[in-house]
């Protein structure tokens, strides 16, 4: 039974850390909008200054790549908050219950993956070069942390109960 509750709390810590980046992200939407801005105008790539693809610097682009980023944060937040809470009404059911409950926290975790191993270091790290800035390094360097932070709960959470 402590492992159904550990599995639970470490949802709910996905949860929220998805839904505190986003909501850091429009409390600060202007300087979130000017990271955004440096990192796909690869603004400053001087190790690698030539790219495959080309630079986006059209602010409408710019605010849907922004967009794209708080969304998914909330969307990957709220599916974890949701799984969090079927995890939480399942925990003294069966283990075909309980195991049955794991969706929508499985898809939290996962979308979380999305957001920053898809979005920061595949397309951010990859395509736009953001490791060779300060500020992109870091940002990378958290979502590295992320990703496994949230892999580690995903693959514990997707564990089967018995």
């Amino acid at each position: 039974m402590a492992i159904r509750y550990l599995k639970i709390v470490l949802v709910v810590f996905v949860a929220l850390l998805c839904v505190m980046y986003a909501t850091q992200n429009v409390v600060n939407l202007d300087e979130a909008y000017t990271f955004v801005v440096s990192a796909v105008g690869m603004q400053d790539n001087v190790a690698y200054p030539s790219a495959f693809g080309p630079a986006i610097r059209n602010p409408v682009l710019t605010w849907a790549a922004l967009a794209v980023i708080i969304l998914a944060e909330f969307a990957a937040g709220l599916l974890a908050a949701k799984g969090a809470w079927d995890l939480w009404a399942a925990r003294n059911g069966s283990a075909a219950t309980f195991n049955a409950a794991k969706t929508y926290a499985v898809l939290g975790c996962g979308g979380a993956l999305v957001v920053w191993f898809g979005l920061f270091t595949v397309v951010g790290g990859a395509y736009f070069q953001m490791w060779q800035t300060a500020l992109g390094g870091a940002s990378l360097a958290g979502a590295f942390q992320f990703v496994a932070q949230t892999g580690i709960v995903l693959l514990f959470v997707n564990t089967t109960d018995s």
